[in-house]
């Protein structure tokens, strides 16, 4: 082995994703209840890791409302698992909080093919993660880089070229020796070693899953996408959507199924605006005009 293969090899060798697990060192002679069981206790100790990093989520969630308040975009990148987990964000928010498409931007090592078949080597490329960024990335954006291991190349590529362009850059990691200057922000998901040693889709996956929720929810609480609990952007791209923002117009318009219906057809099933129109006994007109002035808050117009 050369000098810098053997360089690497050490490197990779010391990440605290990589190492044994001794409380699973045994984990091929349990029975399978025993194997599960095993596998339970280890991921009831993600909770606790999450918990810990909510100071560093919080600075994420506010930098992430702020890109999106000022009309800017936030980008999730990574390789394997965490791409994949960046992907699921950037697709499910669109829907849910009525944001436009391409807004949230997710970035895949290796493209869009190895979001369901596994590219081998993308994520090793440094100067990958740095174009694709550069391209689309402008100042005040939010890129969020997702690494397990911390050190991913493609993912520190990213956010080199996110610091550079003046965008805020977020590192969400289960490596806590990581410095990763790249990044403004970490989020440090400290879990452990996994149970089966290396495999970072399990109690890392888990953890970067449950962060990335919280991120992305709590960013869209404080921009205003929600009232009380209720989803109050939510768009009706199906039969569900439709039900669902019917149930939500009356509960929180305090009206019948049959006059959230109405309402959400003479306003194009725009929600918020419905709401207003039944809460305050408003016209459309003055319903937006209302919503305009309070920035989309509605807590703002009804209390």
């Amino acid at each position: 082995m050369n000098k810098s293969c053997a360089d690497v090899f050490a490197r990779y060798s010391r990440l605290p994703t990589e190492q044994n697990n001794p409380r699973t060192r045994d984990l091929d002679r349990m029975p399978l209840r025993r194997v599960l069981e095993t596998l339970n206790r280890e991921d009831a100790l993600v909770h606790a890791a999450v918990a810990r990093a909510i100071p560093g989520i919080e600075l994420a969630a506010r930098a992430v409302s702020k890109s999106y308040l000022a009309g800017r975009r936030i980008f999730f990148i990574g390789a394997g698992t965490s791409g994949r987990l960046g992907v699921l964000e950037a697709a499910e928010i669109p829907p849910t909080y009525g944001v436009a498409p391409g807004v949230f931007t997710a970035l895949m090592a290796g493209g869009k093919e190895a979001v369901f078949l596994s590219k081998e080597g993308a994520e090793d490329v440094f100067e990958n993660g740095r174009k694709e960024i550069s391209r689309l990335a402008r100042r005040g954006d939010t890129v969020v880089g997702i690494a397990a291991s911390g050190i991913t190349p493609y993912v520190r590529g990213g956010l080199a070229a996110g610091r550079t362009k003046g965008a805020v850059t977020v590192l969400v990691t289960c490596n806590p020796r990581e410095k990763a200057e790249e990044a403004s922000i970490r989020v440090t998901l400290d879990v452990g070693p996994e149970p089966v040693s290396g495999s970072t889709r399990m109690k890392s996956g888990t953890a970067t899953k449950l962060a990335l929720n919280m991120l992305s929810t709590a960013s869209m609480v404080v921009s205003g996408k929600v009232y009380r609990n209720w989803m109050v952007d939510v768009k009706t791209t199906s039969k569900k959507l439709v039900l669902r923002a019917e149930r939500i117009t009356a509960a929180v318009g305090c009206v019948d199924q049959g006059e959230a219906r109405r309402l959400l057809d003479l306003t194009g099933n725009d929600v918020k605006t419905a709401i207003v129109m039944a809460r305050l006994g408003v016209t459309k007109e003055e319903a937006g005009r209302r919503l305009k002035k309070a920035k989309g808050f509605l807590k703002d117009i009804l209390g």
